[in-house]
């Protein structure tokens, strides 16, 4: 994967024409309408032009979705596995032509797109074997000659809607267990990143899924996005993005009585108590918050450590951070790439001057990128903060970019009660030496997710999601899928 292969592939193929996938067919948007998407780094550079969509695209997709459910359901479950399986197999044979996408209109380093692309992977095979797993409880009756059991069913069409910052795993985390389960879906990828979800709907029909199944609808979300979650014919909500948007659409369903799975924002804590380490630690938050360029909602945000380790510590995070490259993702050297576009990259620099104006000081970073090549794209240096108190707005708001704060606290209590402090609740981890103390953060801390003694990485058979403002409804990735994706229904079989 050299500079040559990525840009010398982007001039072969950018520049193309996309269209809606709908009943098994590619087609345009009713309107005609096509809006251009641009290369993140490279912002003279096109990428293609997608459909502006609209609530009659969407009906279209929901009625072809709602039509297949009525085979694709039936179907059994080792052959909706099977299809999954070779899902996956094409996932990796073009994980290269995947990452290009993914890294150029996202802006992530290769690496971490090849490793979306795999991971993505991985969890669509876990899916597949969870097809034949949709087990059900046989009980004793309480009368004579009476049979009780307990079944799950798919729910039917299933609205899936991603956000920007992960285009191909997002979207595979939705798609791949609703198909293990039955169900179908109409799918709405970001507007900021439909490219490379073109491609993943190109690699589910070659693997065999029939029409209908799947389909895709790119668009504005006031233009797709609400038609879709508002359709009568929609049984459940999978979306992934900001707390605000999510408590939207949960209140639209509330109405219909429709079931939602909604990962939301995260302000995410690292609490450093008596650890020897002070270099692993350093070495796992910071990989931890500022991988994709800080831009995911389960970055870490917050440092929150004893005031005798506080000096150590906020040093070898500085180190850590030294050793972060950002540029473009073709370039080798490069581990953290632009921010998604401009207005995003004025975002994080507002809260770097509310942190500045609060009192906080800043440490490193926090600088726009601007010379050379860097002049193509929204790039800024990773920023750390010290001197931080709980009640500042970088210490409870999700800023969503390559920010960390460093708050320091007298004792473990402080330090538990700060954690808990935000409205969020999605990933939590600590640093400790001592049993008791990871114990007693483990039931302590108001997280969906844990960490102990290492970052907040997950795994892809794992559930996976948040309490507070940080989510709603049945975890995804992992068993806890089938919460959403099906419902019980119970049986009573009477015999002679």
């Amino acid at each position: 994967m050299s500079q040559h292969d990525m840009l010398t592939w982007l001039d072969q193929h950018a520049g193309k024409t996309y269209g809606n996938y709908i009943n098994g067919q590619w087609v345009d948007s009713s309107n005609g309408k096509a809006v251009p998407l641009y290369h993140t780094a490279r912002k003279s550079q096109l990428l293609g032009y997608f459909p502006d969509s609209t609530e009659t695209d969407v009906d279209a997709a929901v009625v072809a979705a709602n039509e297949a459910f009525k085979s694709w359901s039936k179907m059994p479950a080792p052959d909706r596995g099977a299809i999954l399986m070779k899902f996956a197999d094409l996932l990796e044979r073009d994980i290269d032509e995947l990452a290009y996408m993914l890294s150029a209109e996202q802006g992530k380093a290769l690496a971490e797109s090849r490793g979306e692309v795999a991971r993505a992977a991985k969890e669509t095979r876990f899916a597949a074997g969870d097809a034949i797993r949709m087990d059900g409880e046989t009980l004793p009756g309480e009368r004579t000659h009476v049979w009780n059991s307990t079944i799950r069913q798919p729910i039917g069409v299933i609205a899936a809607i991603a956000p920007w910052n992960f285009p191909v795993v997002t979207p595979v985390r939705k798609i791949a267990p609703a198909l293990a389960y039955g169900c179908t879906v109409v799918f709405k990828p970001a507007s900021n990143t439909p490219w490379a979800t073109t491609k993943l709907f190109s690699l589910l029909a070659e693997a065999g899924v029939p029409k209908g199944v799947v389909n895709l609808v790119i668009g504005s979300g006031s233009n797709v996005g609400d038609p879709l979650v508002k359709h009568p014919l929609v049984k459940g909500i999978s979306f992934t993005g900001s707390t605000k948007q999510g408590v939207a659409i949960h209140e639209i369903a509330a109405k219909r009585l429709v079931r939602t799975q909604l990962e939301l924002g995260g302000k995410n804590p690292a609490v450093v108590l008596d650890y020897a380490n002070l270099a692993n630690a350093a070495k796992q938050i910071v990989g931890a918050a500022f991988a994709c360029s800080g831009q995911r909602c389960t970055a870490i945000s917050r440092v929150i450590v004893l005031k005798e380790q506080a000096e150590a510590l906020t040093k070898a995070l500085l180190e850590e951070i030294r050793l972060i490259t950002v540029g473009p993702a073709w370039e080798q050297k490069a581990n953290m790439g632009p921010l998604v576009n401009k207005s995003h990259l004025d975002s994080v620099q507002e809260y770097l001057r509310i942190g500045k104006e609060e009192g906080a000081r800043l440490l490193a970073g926090g600088e726009i990128l601007s010379e050379g090549e860097y002049a193509h794209g929204s790039y800024m240096t990773p920023a750390l903060f010290d001197q931080v108190t709980p009640d500042m707005r970088i210490a409870k708001e999700e800023i969503f970019g390559p920010v960390l704060s460093v708050i320091a606290v007298e004792d473990e209590k402080e330090a538990f009660e700060i954690a808990n402090s935000v409205e969020y609740g999605l990933a939590a981890s600590v640093f400790t030496d001592n049993l008791s103390s990871a114990y007693r953060f483990a039931e302590q801390i108001e997280s969906g997710m844990v960490h102990i003694n290492h970052g907040t990485a997950s795994a892809a058979y794992m559930p996976f999601g948040g309490v507070k403002q940080s989510g709603f409804g049945a975890y995804s990735i992992g068993s806890t899928n089938k919460d959403f994706f099906t419902e019980l229904k119970v049986v009573y079989f009477q015999y002679d």
